[in-house]
């Protein structure tokens, strides 16, 4: 038997698992996510017909273009925040003033349906912030050790390390001297040639 990566017999769906998981957390998904689900009751409900035994009932308002709109519009919006996250602060205001506007709208903003589920991914899509890298820590054994105005060493660890109740604080931290100016005076006696 030979020696394989792991990389080789791994199964498509995981390979595409860890892909989708990389890419949802590089982006505020869940308010994406929300904010279309939300869309859909929103443009869906007034154009569409209840039954009810014999009875249909035809939910449709005078309204019905302006909730297609608003509808069409956080989808797209939702869509927006999936792959154009840099505009995540104006994509959320505005998923959640349409989510405001559908209540009077489209038939109490889709049965509150549509309106609590753009409400929800427009906050969601505002309180998102990208991830800051990691940074690596530097190695241990490397690490120099430096000396104190007093004569002690100390590693950088023990330098940012909090003191413990006997130590006084701060006194391994090395004084800055002050910057050595030059005082002379130039001939025309310290005024700038301009005037």
């Amino acid at each position: 038997m030979s020696p394989e990566s792991q990389g080789q017999n791994e199964h498509y769906l995981s390979v595409f698992r860890r892909t989708f998981r990389t890419w949802r957390g590089n982006r505020p998904f869940w308010a994406g996510l929300f904010t279309m689900l939300g869309g859909v009751p929103i443009a869906y409900f007034p154009y569409a017909n209840m039954h009810l035994g014999n009875v249909t009932l035809a939910m449709s308002t005078t309204a019905g273009a302006g909730s297609l709109i608003i509808g069409v519009l956080l989808i797209t919006l939702g869509l927006t925040m999936w792959f154009h996250s840099i505009v995540r602060v104006f994509a959320g205001v505005a998923a959640i003033l349409l989510a405001l506007i559908s209540i009077p709208v489209a038939n109490i903003g889709g049965f509150l349906i549509g309106f609590v589920l753009a409400l929800l991914g427009g906050a969601l899509s505002l309180s998102w912030a990208p991830g800051e890298p990691v940074a690596e820590a530097a190695p241990e054994a490397g690490v120099p050790a430096e000396t104190a105005p007093d004569g002690l060493s100390f590693t950088k660890d023990e330098q940012t390390a909090e003191p413990s109740g006997g130590e006084l604080y701060g006194s391994a931290v090395p004084q800055q001297e002050p910057a050595q100016y030059d005082t002379a005076v130039e001939v025309d006696g310290g005024r700038h040639r301009a005037g």
